[in-house]
């Protein structure tokens, strides 16, 4: 089904290149190749739960602004033909419009030239985009401020934040303050700049109670403050990133192939078909009747038998998880896999003795 909405939207794209004027052929008659890849990197404190890449946002625009897709990453195609010039790749892992609790945005936008007749490949590498703040309320303060109400203000815009809350309030790299209101009053407590990813945690405090003004204490507390500069989607793996300790340390299916032959190797990917033995150059996606391996790919919508890894099922608990006769819900889903790497397994790089498996 992915691949005929592929095609659907990629022939009137291909027609438009060759009808419109400012994308008339070159001079040798050579288009180029426009690729891109995003993987997972290193997690740190600041990261909560891992996004899924697969729903990231991926937005291609040519050098006059128009829009060459625009969609879902796990949706987009492997590749995409284009004429010799400069194109904008852009990428986000959620919309952000302003203050917003658990609303972390991770993006990248990079800028690549296309040669005539050259191939292009576009590596993103995700990090924070915007920042955080925590407030904690010390007992005094409560005391003090009974009815008052905390707000985390940027610009025009405020969020509410309870004495209670524990999340984090994410806003744009700039200028925040804190603001109290009580009994009708609005009173800017602290300012501060942030940088995108920045995650700030300060604590407030009112030793003395029915005051504002200097006697509220507002104090950054820098055994609770980070700067998530480790947490990349894409690029190297700060603490090692070798597929050994761990399935958050698990390599992507494009970098498996250069573990052959390693034993006890974490590889994660979205599962995008099986019944590899009977499949040509595209992996099976519909009418799984195999349920002894599975394919997995860099993202949902590849489906090139190339760009995928084999997964061996070995008979048991992962079997049991994973196969898609019996799992069929399974199909564009993001799981981590821990087995041994070999160079060929149905055609490809493959996973044989899988072991231990994780779905997010």
């Amino acid at each position: 089904m992915k691949t005929k909405r592929m095609l659907a939207w990629l022939l009137p794209l291909l027609a438009g290149l060759t009808a419109c004027d400012d994308f008339a052929l070159s001079p040798d008659g050579q288009m180029g190749l426009l690729r891109w890849v995003l993987d997972k990197g290193t997690l740190t404190k600041a990261s909560g739960e891992i996004p899924d890449t697969n729903d990231f946002i991926l937005t291609i625009r040519d050098a006059d602004g128009k829009t060459l897709y625009e969609g879902s990453y796990g949706d987009s195609p492997e590749s995409l033909p284009v004429q010799p010039g400069s194109y904008t790749i852009g990428i986000v892992s959620v919309p952000f419009k302003g203050p917003a609790f658990s609303k972390p945005q991770y993006g990248d936008r990079q800028v690549a030239v296309v040669p005539s007749g050259g191939t292009v490949t576009v590596k993103l590498q995700c990090t924070l985009q915007n920042a955080g703040i925590r407030l904690k309320t010390a007992p005094d303060f409560l005391t003090s401020f009974p009815d008052g109400v905390l707000f985390i203000k940027q610009d025009a815009d405020k969020l509410k934040y309870g004495y209670y809350e524990k999340r984090i309030a994410y806003v744009f790299p700039g200028d925040v303050s804190v603001m109290l209101s009580n009994e009708g009053k609005d009173e800017i407590l602290f300012t501060s700049h942030v940088e995108a990813r920045e995650i700030l945690t300060l604590n407030l405090s009112a030793p003395t109670p029915g005051t504002t003004g200097s006697f509220v204490s507002v104090a950054v507390d820098t055994s609770k403050n980070w700067t998530t500069d480790s947490f990349v989607i894409g690029g190297d793996h700060p603490e090692g990133g070798n597929g050994e300790n761990g399935w958050e340390q698990a390599v992507s299916v494009a970098d498996a192939p250069s573990y052959s032959g390693q034993s006890g190797i974490w590889v994660y990917g979205y599962i995008v078909g099986g019944d590899l033995s009977s499949a040509g150059k595209s992996v099976k996606t519909e009418g799984i009747s195999k349920n002894t391996h599975i394919a997995l790919a860099d993202r949902s919508s590849i489906t090139a038998k190339a760009s995928c890894i084999a997964v061996e099922l070995p008979k048991g608990s992962v079997r049991d998880a994973l196969n898609l006769v019996d799992h069929p819900e399974l199909q564009g889903k993001r799981v981590y896999v821990k087995g041994n790497v070999v160079s060929s397994y149905f055609g490809t790089t493959g996973l044989k003795g899988t072991k231990e498996y994780r779905l997010p």
